[in-house]
């Protein structure tokens, strides 16, 4: 199609055929643009005293022809697909600039984005001849250069770029880094987004630095799901854009950062509106998504059970149902009355229609084992045994915690989120005292409300505690941000009042100084959840605290519980929580 776009009011009839006839011009694939092309564009470019624009595949022929204004131009929209791995578009960018000026910004970004082979911009001088020729290119990824390459300017009639040479060795060395990033590499690539807003930082005041804070958390969780990262953006701003969250202009920097680092996924921190996220995923093709859809995804990598599985469908389908959306909202035929009848839905109403049905049917399945759920936690009150929950931040040593207390191989990983299945054990003091302990899963700050709310049945388990055990991690330079925010929690769930032991965790990476100094501060029992001898204080503090509820028997108390490695006795449950029989020794 020899159609001309871009800014064609006020233009003649006679301007526009000019302008079409360009489409039939042919250039040498090593002429960035020829004399003859350049005569005639800046010849019509000044007597429009606009910017006018080409789009040139390296056989030479003219693909696109657009005009701008008298400071820039605007691409067409020739599709967002990126280009193959180590490869340009293969299409050249030549256009005028009216006063003789430089490549703009807004050049090097679109060079950069679309990934063109070059930009090329031909002076216009007042007489309507070429002057200069400014050419740009891009680089192979390195650290902390620029993705492109700026040339000196040159008189156009000195200019001697062969750009089939130019953009044939540069593919080459394209192909061969990104080759060894692939080896290297292996999985996903991303570059972490990470913004701290005014109201951010007065929430965190007098923890480490939030931004920091913030981007090492990320990484864990990253880490955690598997994905590399390639790279970090971190932006401090008093509001965050209602657009775009970070701004446009901040927005072609990651963009440019991604394609430089050859990321494929940009991940956000905080989470995005739907608008926002609507915004930024039209704006690149890149995969966009952010800390909570992160955690979901570690969540549905990590459910084993069927109850699991089908809470962490459920919180998918709650985050995604509001941000399906289509661009044009015309066709919709569900609004009624004139212009809502037709023949049916849009594909965009049906998606909503099957993702509400599939979250019906998904609660009810999921009220039908919290009523299981129910009845076994029933069975443990009959027989009158105490439960106490450990609770706590993610990758604080819970699990682990379970492992050596009740000789149990529940799954434990340096990982975020490595539990997340409920998971019940029972463990026999002496004098015929047992308890059920229980490990749960993992806190996390800003705890996504459609997380919270589809494992609101497993954390059930919290509701029947007689006692809780927050454990921390001492070793963490967060760690009063991160017991605040179990605290948190606790609140919103209702356990404020529920009795509660606080335990720091991993006390072994502390200096002598610095474990005394950590103890003084918090009160707490120091343990290392590795080390069975180490949590001899906390079998103490966990029967003393029961005893004194009267949970249980009133009897002469023991002075002590007696070393685990000696005499205490685990008894397993089943995956569900199920009691297994109970060993008849003391």
């Amino acid at each position: 199609m020899n159609e001309v776009t871009g800014n064609l009011v006020g233009l003649k009839p006679s301007q526009i055929k000019a302008l079409e006839r360009v489409y039939r011009r042919r250039l040498a694939p090593a002429e960035v643009v020829s004399v003859e092309l350049a005569s005639y564009l800046c010849e019509i470019s000044r007597e429009l005293e606009r910017q006018i624009g080409l789009l040139v595949s390296r056989r030479g022929e003219i693909e696109h022809v657009f005009v701008g204004d008298a400071s820039r131009i605007h691409m067409p929209e020739f599709g967002r697909i990126r280009a193959g791995r180590g490869r340009f578009r293969g299409l050249r960018l030549v256009h005028t600039h009216l006063r003789n000026e430089p490549l703009s910004r807004d050049d090097l970004v679109d060079l950069a984005l679309l990934r063109l082979d070059l930009v090329a911009a031909v002076g216009v001088s007042r007489e309507g001849r070429p002057a200069d020729l400014h050419v740009a290119h891009l680089l192979p990824p390195r650290e902390g250069g620029k993705p492109w390459a700026v040339l000196p300017p040159v008189p156009f009639h000195q200019a001697d770029v062969d750009a089939a040479e130019l953009v044939a060795g540069l593919e080459q060395e394209f192909e061969r880094i990104s080759a060894a990033t692939v080896a290297t590499s292996g999985t996903g690539r991303a570059v972490l987004v990470v913004i701290e807003t005014r109201g951010r930082r007065s929430a965190e005041s007098g923890a480490r630095t939030g931004l920091q804070s913030r981007v090492d958390e990320l990484r864990e969780l990253c880490r955690t799901a598997g994905i590399v990262v390639a790279g970090v953006v971190e932006q401090r701003r008093p509001e965050p854009d209602p657009k775009y969250l970070i701004g446009r202009g901040k927005l072609e920097d990651v963009l440019v950062r991604a394609m430089q680092l050859d990321a494929g996924v940009l991940i956000f921190d905080p989470e995005l509106s739907p608008g926002q996220a609507h915004a930024i995923a039209d704006f690149t093709d890149l995969k966009v998504i952010d800390r909570t859809m992160l955690i979901l995804d570690i969540f549905a990598q990590r459910a084993k059970s069927r109850d699991g599985k089908l809470q962490v469908e459920l919180a998918q389908l709650r985050y995604r149902l509001p941000r399906l959306h289509e661009k044009n909202t015309m066709m919709s035929r569900l609004t009624g009355g004139i212009g809502g009848r037709g023949p049916g839905e849009t594909k965009l109403e049906e998606n909503r229609r099957r993702a509400r049905e599939r979250i019906h049917r998904l609660e009810r399945e999921i009220d039908r084992f919290g009523q299981q759920r129910k009845e076994r936690r029933a069975q443990r009150t009959a027989r009158g045994l105490p439960i106490v929950a450990i609770v706590g931040y993610t990758n604080a040593g819970k699990s682990t915690l379970l492992n050596t207390l009740t000789r149990s191989e529940v799954l434990a990983e340096d990982k975020l989120f490595a539990t997340l299945d409920p998971t019940t054990r029972r463990l026999r003091f002496p004098r015929e005292r047992e308890i059920i302990l229980a490990d749960t899963v993992g806190f996390i700050r800003e705890l996504p409300k459609d997380l919270a709310q589809a494992f609101r049945a497993t954390l059930e388990e919290l509701d029947e505690a007689d006692l809780l055990v927050h454990i921390a991690d001492a070793a963490d330079p967060d760690q009063d941000l991160h017991i605040e925010a179990v605290e948190r929690i606790l609140n919103d769930l209702h356990l404020a009042e529920t009795p509660r032991l606080l335990v720091l965790n991993k006390i072994d990476r502390l200096s002598a100084e610095d474990r005394a100094r950590v103890l003084d501060a918090r009160g707490a029992i120091a343990i290392s959840a590795c080390d069975a001898t180490s949590t001899q204080p906390l079998l103490d503090a966990i029967e003393a605290a029961l005893w004194r509820q009267g949970r249980l028997p009133a009897q002469a108390p023991a002075a002590h519980a007696l070393a685990l490695a000696v005499t205490s006795e685990a008894v397993l449950a089943d995956e569900d929580g199920q009691l297994l029989a109970a060993d008849d020794r003391a």
